[in-house]
C-alpha cells in the first residue's frame, strides 16, 4: 500500500567530492521543493536527516514558518505540503519514527548513480510499493552520495536515473520529483 512510504534527505553521513564524510549544507530549495513533491505524491513523511544544531535550528525555523507562521496563512498550498515535513538527526532515528507510527521497521530504498548487487528498477519497486502492507523509507543522499555504510544498511537501491547523456549531475530535488513520479505517477 502506497500510504505508508515516507522519505528522508539525508546530509550526513555523506561524501564530499574528496570522499570524506561530512555534513551537507541545508538549502531552502531542497526544503521547498522536495515538500511539495512529497505532498503531491502522498508521502507519508518527509525528514530532513541533519545533526548540526545551528542547521537543525534554522531548518526548524523555516519548517514553522510555513506550518504555523505567517508564510502558511498567506499560501495555503505551501502549509499542505509543508505539514509531512520535519527535521531529526540521524537516520536511526527516522527508522525509530516510522516504526513507532506503523508497527514494524521500514524497508530502506536508497538511491545513487550507481548500480549494486540489490538495485531495483522503478517498476518492480512500484508494484512491491502497491501490493504489500510494509512501510518504506527512500534515502536521498546530498553532496557526493550517501556513505558505503548506509547503502549497506538498504534493502534495495533504485537503478540509476539514466539521461542518456555523458553530463549526470541532477540536483537532489530534481531527482525526488522523477523518482517519485516513476515509483507513483501515472503508468
Amino acid at each position: 500500500m502506497r500510504n505508508k512510504v515516507y522519505l528522508s534527505l539525508v546530509h550526513y553521513p555523506v561524501y564530499n567530492r574528496n570522499k570524506d564524510i561530512v555534513c551537507t549544507s541545508v538549502t531552502n530549495f531542497d526544503i521547498h521543493d522536495i515538500s511539495r513533491s512529497c505532498g503531491t505524491y502522498e508521502i507519508k513523511g518527509y525528514r530532513l536527516v541533519v545533526p548540526v544544531d545551528a542547521q537543525k535550528k534554522l531548518t526548524e525555523r523555516i519548517i514553522g514558518y510555513w506550518q504555523d507562521g505567517t508564510g502558511g496563512q498567506y499560501n495555503k498550498d505551501r502549509e499542505q505540503a509543508f505539514r509531512v515535513t520535519d527535521v531529526t538527526e540521524s537516520i536511526e532515528a527516522v527508522v525509530e519514527e516510522i516504526e513507532k507510527i506503523e508497527g514494524q521497521k521500514p524497508l530502506i530504498i536508497t538511491t545513487s548513480a550507481r548500480i549494486f548487487n540489490n538495485s531495483i528498477s522503478y517498476k518492480n519497486l512500484s508494484k512491491q510499493i502497491f501490493e504489500d502492507d510494509k512501510p518504506y523509507l527512500l534515502l536521498f543522499g546530498t553532496g557526493w552520495g550517501l556513505t558505503d555504510e548506509v547503502m549497506a544498511m538498504s534493502d534495495y537501491i533504485l537503478e540509476p536515473i539514466r539521461a542518456n547523456s555523458k553530463y549526470n549531475h541532477l540536483s537532489v530535488r530534481a531527482a525526488v520529483a522523477i523518482i517519485l513520479d516513476r515509483l507513483f505517477g501515472e503508468n
